[in-house]
């Protein structure tokens, strides 16, 4: 079939330009492509392993203020960006080896990235909040948090979303553009500003004794001992009117053991008034609210 396209005077001259091609590349070429990719292998494999030990750093070894899922998450976000330059700056070098003109190449990804950029700039804006939201520690794997309008416990988290499950187990999924205001209620320590409603004539210092004794009893209790951060405190009579006195109660805990403190807690004020004779602020009804808990 090659005798009908090329003569059969240049036949043996193509076969020889060829061969003398395939030896300079073999000599010359293919030597750089192998090193190119056994730099690339081996600077990949030394930025990975770096991020798997830092990764596999202890909670207890960490400065003040890092926690480990930040740093394992930090970690593979960095080897994800590192694996991506490493590849982009070897097939820079492999490819015009092989012939490939990277001029229009690149004039053409250009354009194309111009344009992507133009319809993803939710993508973009999500990427950016995510490092944030990671690199300032604001929520970890396991907070009960609430953002944008919803409120649950962190399942998930990446450079995208966010991914929450609340009390009844829905699953909501949040893009981390979407996230503009945090509220953590599981960072270092939870308050519960509880409400005693009892009736006007009980007289205050009774009652705030009686809360008082509650308070250091409960804290002295071994089985809440170790969730309770402070002393209890019984700053006195926050509102009075139709007919009833409310008290306040500030009880600091450990993040996540408030409901438990505040369910024990609520059994002994009714124990305890119902053994001390404590009128309440209207016939057969006591009132002990707590309006929600707060977290810092």
């Amino acid at each position: 079939m090659l005798h009908g396209i090329i003569p059969d005077g240049n036949l043996p001259s193509l076969l020889r330009d060829w061969g003398e091609d395939a030896r300079t590349f073999l000599r010359h070429d293919v030597p750089k492509i192998v090193l190119v990719t056994v730099v690339s292998f081996i600077l990949i494999r030394l930025l990975r392993l770096i991020t798997e030990k830092v990764a596999a750093l202890q909670t207890s070894r960490l400065p003040s203020g890092i926690r480990a899922q930040q740093i394992r998450t930090l970690a593979g976000v960095i080897t994800s960006i590192g694996v991506f330059i490493i590849l982009f700056v070897a097939a820079l070098e492999v490819l015009p080896l092989l012939g490939l003109n990277l001029g229009p190449l690149l004039a053409s990804a250009g354009v194309a990235g111009l344009a992507i950029g133009f319809g993803a700039q939710t993508l973009v804006h999500d990427f950016i909040n995510g490092f944030f939201i990671l690199f300032e520690n604001q929520y970890d794997l396991g907070d009960n948090v609430r953002i944008a309008g919803v409120k649950g416990t962190v399942e998930e988290m990446t450079l995208r979303r966010t991914v929450l499950r609340d009390d009844d187990g829905t699953v909501h999924t949040v893009p981390n553009s979407q996230v503009t205001i945090v509220s953590n209620t599981t960072r270092d320590w939870s308050q519960i500003p509880m409400k005693v409603v009892v009736a006007y004539s009980e007289p205050s210092d009774k009652i705030i004794q009686l809360l008082e004794q509650i308070g250091e009893g409960l804290r002295q209790d071994p089985n809440f001992a170790g969730d309770i951060v402070a002393d209890v405190q019984v700053p006195g009579i926050d509102r009075v009117g139709n007919g009833e006195a409310e008290y306040l109660m500030l009880i600091k805990t450990l993040p996540s053991k408030q409901y438990a403190v505040s369910r024990e807690l609520r059994r002994r004020i009714k124990q305890s008034f119902e053994e001390n004779k404590v009128q309440t602020a209207a016939p057969g009804r006591v009132f002990v609210m707590d309006p929600g808990t707060r977290a810092s």
